[in-house]
């Protein structure tokens, strides 16, 4: 099947539109779930200590999370663009 040229431009906009929308998802899933695991741990280290300090815990969480994510992310852009320009191309 034979697409004209404004139909193919126009899918490849959408096609990287949603990748796109794909790895902010994907960051915002990834970086919340280790915050909230993280925070679980400061409720059970509260639960066994006298005294917890909340950075022990949160820091270390914020600077993995913030990898984690973007390391997810840009693998997701990375695959996804990448096959776009692909698909494109033949």
């Amino acid at each position: 099947m034979v697409i004209g040229p404004g139909r193919s431009d126009k899918a490849a906009r959408l096609a990287r539109a949603l990748w796109i929308t794909w790895a902010v998802i994907v960051w915002n899933v990834v970086f919340d779930h280790v915050i909230v695991i993280a925070g679980r741990r400061v409720v059970a280290a509260a639960g066994v200590a006298a005294t917890v300090a909340i950075d022990d815990f949160m820091r270390p969480a914020l600077t993995r999370g913030l990898w984690t994510a973007t390391a997810a992310s840009a693998a997701i852009l990375i695959i996804g663009l990448t096959s776009v320009e692909l698909a494109r191309s033949r």
